[in-house]
């Protein structure tokens, strides 16, 4: 067999796994969930595809590392906010927060004024999860992406909030 017969032959795969890993790599790829922190939102196992590109805007959900684990959380405050909790309420920015995300005991934590690398993350599921509100404001080096399309289970198929 001849070098260019194997080249001509071999080359379309290659290059669809060099694709593939690069896409994978720095652009998109799936992420399990793991825990009851964003219920009822998302639920233990659902896949989803995280995106690695893109603007983080508040109320969006994002993948970060604390403390060498993948958490996800939803993104309450922004570089910049003033973001605080007094008697179960949440203020961002001295506004109360009516964004309707979330349930659950609201403990009260005291105010945060956010770099400007800064982000303020809380699980849906207030009264389980461990976020921001305990450990602080997470930086952007240690967000991952974005996420919000659930892949797996087949019967949860689709965009979330």
């Amino acid at each position: 067999m001849n070098i260019k017969k194997i080249v001509k032959e071999y080359l379309p795969y290659v290059i669809i796994l060099i694709v593939v890993i690069l896409l994978r790599t720095y652009i998109v790829t799936p992420v399990t969930v793991d825990g009851s922190s964003m219920e009822e939102t998302l639920y233990t196992n659902d896949v989803m595809l995280l995106y690695k590109l893109g603007i983080i805007e508040r109320y969006d959900i994002v993948v970060a590392t604390h403390n060498n684990k993948k958490i996800i959380k939803r993104v309450m405050g922004l570089p910049g906010d003033k973001i605080k909790c007094v008697s179960g309420i949440l203020y961002i920015n001295n506004e109360e927060d009516t964004s309707g995300y979330g349930y659950g005991d609201n403990k009260d934590f005291p105010e945060y004024i956010l770099g400007e690398d800064e982000y303020f993350l809380i699980g849906d599921n207030r009264t389980v999860s461990l976020d921001s509100r305990y450990f602080g404001p997470v930086k952007k080096e240690d967000i991952e992406g974005k996420t919000n399309l659930i892949i797996f289970p087949f019967n949860r198929i689709g965009v979330v909030e």
